[in-house]
């Protein structure tokens, strides 16, 4: 499964393309209380079962594949509403700041199009601080989005080429800012500019 691109890197890439890079081309990870708490969230959903819950199958710790798209992963939650298939992925925080989880719920959805050649319109995104879904509509937009940052991970994996380390909000709760160090990144960048 080598030349397959987990769907995990995908939500890692949105997120940020050097963070991308260090954790699937260099294998480089480190924890921090935010990474831990989602592994121990992930333990707890990634029970391998199925069942009823009300009107709604359930299915959890499914292996996903495309052949078409060369993606691979596991998906946390897949429900069954009225002969419709919902990916569901869990989250640690209260709400989504950025689209990429909303990137990963695509991902998985075209992973299950393929497998079972039905349509998915809809996902969730489930946010355990808050304990509230976030509704994911896939679209003709997000599946492009996606569809692009497919072709933008395969290509890191690919050639190697490292991306810039860009400091951004999102750099405040990376448990890889010590390693990249994006501000310093900068200048170094400004002072060969110059």
């Amino acid at each position: 499964m080598d030349d397959y691109i987990s769907i995990a890197a995908l939500n890692q890439y949105a997120y940020c393309p050097h963070r991308c890079w260090r954790m699937f081309c260099l294998g480089g990870f480190i924890d921090n209380q935010y990474t831990i708490e989602g592994t121990r969230l992930h333990d707890r959903v990634h029970t391998v079962g199925e069942g009823q819950r009300e009107d709604t199958w359930q299915i959890r710790a499914v292996w996903l594949k495309s052949e078409r798209y060369r993606l691979i992963g596991k998906a946390d939650l897949i429900e069954e509403v009225d002969g419709c298939w919902v990916p569901v992925e869990y989250k640690r925080g209260s709400r989504g700041e950025f689209d990429n989880d909303a990137l990963q719920v695509c991902a998985q959805a075209l992973c299950i199009e393929e497998m079972t050649g039905k349509p998915v319109s809809l996902g969730y995104v489930y946010y355990a601080h808050s304990h509230q879904r976030q509704p994911v509509e896939i679209n003709a937009e997000l599946r492009q989005q996606t569809i692009a940052t497919i072709a933008a991970v395969a290509n890191i994996l690919n050639t190697g080429a490292m991306p810039s380390a860009v400091y951004s909000q999102r750099c405040k709760g990376c448990s890889l800012y010590q390693q990249c160090l994006p501000k310093a990144a900068e200048k170094v960048d400004r002072y060969r500019e110059a």
